[in-house]
C-alpha cells in the first residue's frame, strides 16, 4: 500500500505563508468551449474547415530539394504541391481542384 502525498497547500497554510492563494482559472460555459476542449484535450488544426493534410514519405533530399525550388520562386512548399497536384490531374484528365495559392 502506497502512502497518499500530503497536499502542499494545506502544508503552507497551516504554517502561516504569506503566498498568495492560486485562484482557479475561470471555466468556460458550456456552449463557449475551445476548440481543444471540444477535441478531448487535444490540439484541434489551426487550418481553414473543410481541408484535409495529404502526406507521404520520400527521402530527405526530396524535402531539401522542394524546399530549395520554394524558396528560389519565392513561395511555399503548399503552393507548389498544389500546382504539382493539378498537373497530376491534367495529366490523367481529371479537373485542377487543389486551390491556387495567392503569393
Amino acid at each position: 500500500m502506497t502512502k497518499q502525498r500530503p497536499n502542499l497547500a494545506e502544508i503552507t497554510a497551516a504554517a502561516g505563508s504569506t503566498r498568495r492563494a492560486v485562484e482557479p482559472e475561470p471555466q468556460p460555459a458550456a456552449d463557449d468551449e475551445s476548440d481543444s476542449e471540444r477535441a478531448g484535450g487535444r490540439r484541434t488544426s489551426t487550418r481553414p474547415p473543410g481541408t484535409k493534410q495529404i502526406a507521404g514519405h520520400f527521402p530527405e533530399e526530396v524535402s531539401w530539394q522542394l524546399r530549395e525550388l520554394a524558396a528560389e520562386r519565392r513561395t511555399t512548399v503548399q503552393a507548389l504541391l498544389g500546382e504539382a497536384l493539378n498537373d497530376l490531374f491534367q495529366k490523367h484528365g481529371k479537373p485542377e481542384i487543389a486551390p491556387r495559392a495567392v503569393r
